[in-house]
């Protein structure tokens, strides 16, 4: 079956070779200031779609060579100007000139996710975000990448620690958010809680955002939005380029070190990024040091590409390697101290001491998450259109090591390998239609490794397949675009078997049951389901002017049930929980209406968007209990169960940037974002009457000065306040225990920075320093995990749970190389 798959990708690839384009144009013009005429130097234009990039000289003057014929989207960014992306049509012109304003208002966005080719997001119905490297390098104090975006308005994350975090977009997450990087699906157990995304942070240049469905081009499991994670575009031709980054964090002692370098020789690109990443047990007012929350991570990078007349194709392999402390929040009933195991019968657990609260060594008790992958993003010009192919392998292997007196001996040991491919051909029908073709999907394997003792999910084989047609059209100010999509995921795998006879090492067994005896129990079902369904979206943008503009969009999304919440009948010991799964469930199918209203004024910039999303057979976990209220234990863990029901999830948010000045800006955001259980016919109790993991009220406001131009040798400098206000969480699914209040909180933060450049004007050295709870709240966030982790029985009076991070102030020193 591999074979077969592989053997259709490369017979995909095979018409861009044989009849990419061979018509090519140079490019070139001048970049200057449009109040003054003066000629703007080191200006950055870009071609996002070929993914070449060049520099305006002294003059002005910029240029590129042996384009292919077409239209393409140029984007032009220079510091202390408003960026600008205009279309040039090299069919009819080589020399295009651009004109920047003075401003420190940042529009005009360019995004490649989701759409046919590159697109403003000013003229995109979709709702959508796009941060860049700026942003992410003043969040310095971020432990992970989803970390760095989960403040933005209706992102969000579920965490179970500092460096385990999952994004959830207007109130949903898990197998409903598909996770990208460059394009490829992150893959590895999302259903789980007890670990992150296996992706680098330090090799990630930009993020984009897709604010709802995204089944449309995406397919199953996009049905709440899609993350994506771009790392860096090639640098200029004739040029190797790098940084030396480190950071340190008070709170937690983190150590994060990165190296990247990337070069371009004659179309040849390449580029390596090389990161290490460790912490020790955070702390907090409240808890003081928490046991077991301690990290350490290994990535690798490698990149290798080639940028031609007919297009380009780069080649990347990754390592991530993470081996994480697993928190259970266990304490001492008198001291509340934090308590560890020692034995597997558990009988005593001993205070852990102050020497290993502050140690950077990893416990017995820990997880390791190992993910390797290798991909392929080619762009091939052929004829008036473009095909494009990407391609990945991902292998990850996740273990979480609970059995303090067998160290080696894994009790959670999956292996899934994962095949994706995404194939698409672009075509211009002329007269401002644009066309998309294509097909989409995945091919998975998933098996249960030796010696392991806990089995949550099945084996199995997956096989996705969807073909999607996107058109978009252009009349004037009016931008319209949709399209139709169909999917279909199947499931097969075979029935298992656990022997009990040993009490602590069971042996799990797959296929018939080998021996019928009064030890052997049955543990998974055969399985085999294929679900299916049909998506679109239809939506419309008009801009008014320059400064106004309106969008509406509605979409119907769709996801087939995960995995886990088909067949899951184990513990996953990261999480605390025993799950248990439902071989009947349906697909869920959404339909979600968006409208937004955007301003931008010389001294103001303002926008509003609001959502309503239904969804059908909508699937989430609660708690079971006992006849007296206690929750029901299963081999020593709280039994979760799926189950299905009708929900509506609506939501707005509200921005506003006050900036009387072009170097000061006054940021305000709020988000709102309400779900509810509308139940399956019969009245909801009150206790029901909400769905799980919805973000409360936040507002966010930011008192910001950007000096671009800096005075002398310092350039790029900024400094903030920014403020956080999360209201008390009362809309929680009460039911069973499996939620519970939370208190609302404030939080302050504060940061600075900027770069030194020498005399002949190179970047020598950039410093970000940032300060998160400052004023050292004790805080427990809904949306942490951690927050139930304790004791079964807790002292009248205590609030149970484990607390978020105390204050934290992160020093981030980059150091730029540079060769011609």
């Amino acid at each position: 079956m591999k074979t077969k798959i592989l053997f259709s990708f490369l017979l995909l690839m095979l018409p861009a070779f044989l009849f990419a384009s061979s018509v090519i144009t140079p490019l070139d013009g001048k970049v200057t200031d449009a109040k003054t005429g003066e000629a703007i130097p080191g200006a950055v234009i870009r071609i996002p779609d070929l993914r070449i990039v060049t520099i305006s000289d002294k003059n002005g003057v910029y240029h590129f060579n042996n384009l292919p014929r077409g239209t393409y989207l140029v984007q032009v960014s220079s510091l202390g100007y408003r960026a600008i992306a205009e279309s040039v049509n090299l069919s009819v012109a080589s020399n295009h000139n651009f004109q920047l304003q003075a401003s420190a208002v940042e529009v005009n966005e360019v995004v490649i996710t989701g759409v046919s080719k590159a697109t403003e997001i000013k003229r995109n119905p979709v709702p959508m975000v796009a941060i860049g490297k700026s942003f992410l390098d003043q969040r310095a104090a971020s432990n992970n990448v989803i970390d760095e975006i989960a403040n933005l308005p209706g992102i969000s994350a579920v965490t179970t620690g500092p460096n385990i975090s999952k994004p959830f977009i207007h109130g949903l997450g898990y197998n409903r958010v598909v996770t990208l990087q460059d394009g490829i699906r992150q893959e590895g157990q999302q259903w789980g809680d007890e670990h992150g995304i296996e992706v680098d942070q330090n090799t990630i240049d930009r993020v984009e955002i897709i604010k709802g469905p995204a089944s449309l081009t995406y397919g199953s499991d996009a049905i709440g939005g899609v993350v994506n994670l771009l790392t860096p575009q090639p640098v200029a031709e004739g040029t190797i380029k790098g940084a030396v980054t480190n950071s340190y964090g008070t709170n937690n002692g983190l150590w994060n070190n990165s190296v990247n370098l990337f070069g371009n020789n004659k179309g040849l690109v390449w580029g390596t990024v090389l990161s290490s990443k460790v912490a020790k047990d955070y702390q907090n007012p409240h808890d003081g040091r928490v046991y077991a929350t301690g990290f350490k991570e290994k990535d690798v990078h490698l990149m290798l590409g080639v940028n031609k007349s007919w297009g380009y194709s780069y080649f990347h392999a990754t390592l991530f390697d993470d081996q994480q402390d697993i928190p259970d929040g266990s304490r001492d009933s008198i001291t509340r101290k934090f308590t560890k195991q020692i034995t597997d019968a558990d009988t005593y657990r001993p205070i852990v001491s102050d020497k290993e609260l502050n140690s950077y060594d990893i416990p017995v008790l820990h997880q390791r998450v190992q993910l390797y992958r290798v991909y392929n993003n080619s762009n091939f010009v052929i004829g008036p259109g473009n095909l494009i192919v990407n391609l990945g392998y991902q292998y990850s292997h996740r273990r979480e090591y609970t059995h303090p007196q067998d160290a080696d001996i894994p009790g959670l040991n999956l292996q899934l390998n994962s095949y994706t491919y995404d194939v698409k051909y672009n075509y211009p029908l002329g007269n401002g239609y644009d066309a998309t073709l294509g097909v989409n999907g995945m091919y998975q394997d998933n098996k249960l490794g030796s010696n392991s003792t806990d089995f949550p999910i099945p084996a199995y084989h997956q096989f996705d397949i969807g073909p999607f047609l996107v058109a978009r059209k252009t009349f004037g100010k009016l931008d319209l675009a949709g399209g139709v999509r169909y999917d279909s995921r199947s499931f097969t795998g075979q029935a298992a078997y656990i022997d009990t006879t040993k009490a602590y090492f069971p042996q799990l067994y797959t296929g018939a049951n080998p021996t019928n005896a009064n030890n052997v129990t049955q543990q998974f079902s055969a399985l085999s389901k294929t679900f299916s369904g049909a998506t679109g979206s239809f939506g419309a943008t008009y801009n008014f002017s320059h400064a106004f503009a309106v969008k509406a969009n509605i979409a119907r999304g769709f996801r087939a049930p995960s995995i886990a919440e088909l067949s899951a009948n184990g513990p996953d010991p990261g999480s605390q929980i025993y799950h248990i799964g439902n071989s009947d469930f349906k697909p869920e199918f959404s339909l979600q209406e968006d409208f937004g209203a955007f301003l931008t004024l010389p001294y103001v910039s303002a926008s509003m968007e609001i959502y309503n999303n239904r969804i059908s057979n909508y699937i989430f976990q609660e708690q079971e209990l006992n006849a007296d209220g206690s929750p029901v234990i299963t081999q020593g863990y709280n039994t979760f169960t799926y189950v299905q029901t009708k929900a509506k999830i609506q939501g707005a948010e509200f921005n506003l940037d006050i900036h009387p000045v072009s170097w000061l800006h006054f940021a305000n955001a709020l988000t709102l974002t309400y779900g509810q259980n509308l139940g399956n016919g019969s009245a909801v109790p009150d206790s029901l009457k909400y769905l799980p993991f919805i973000p409360p009220l936040h507002t966010h406001s930011e008192l910001r000065g950007s000096f671009a131009k800096g005075y002398k040798s310092l350039r790029n400098l900024f400094a903030f306040v920014g403020f956080d206000h999360f209201n008390a969480q009362d809309r929680f699914f009460a039911a069973y225990g499996t939620e519970t209040y939370t208190a609302g909180y404030n939080l302050l933060s504060a940061g600075l920075g900027g770069s030194l450049y020498n005399s002949k004007g190179r970047n020598v050295m950039s410093l970000f320093v940032e300060g998160t709870n400052l004023a050292n709240v004790s805080y427990q966030s809904n949306m942490s995990r951690l927050k139930y982790f304790d004791n079964a029985t807790v002292p009248t009076g205590v609030q149970p749970g484990i607390f978020n991070m105390g204050r934290n102030i992160t020093f981030k020193l980059v150091i730029p190389v540079d060769f011609k």
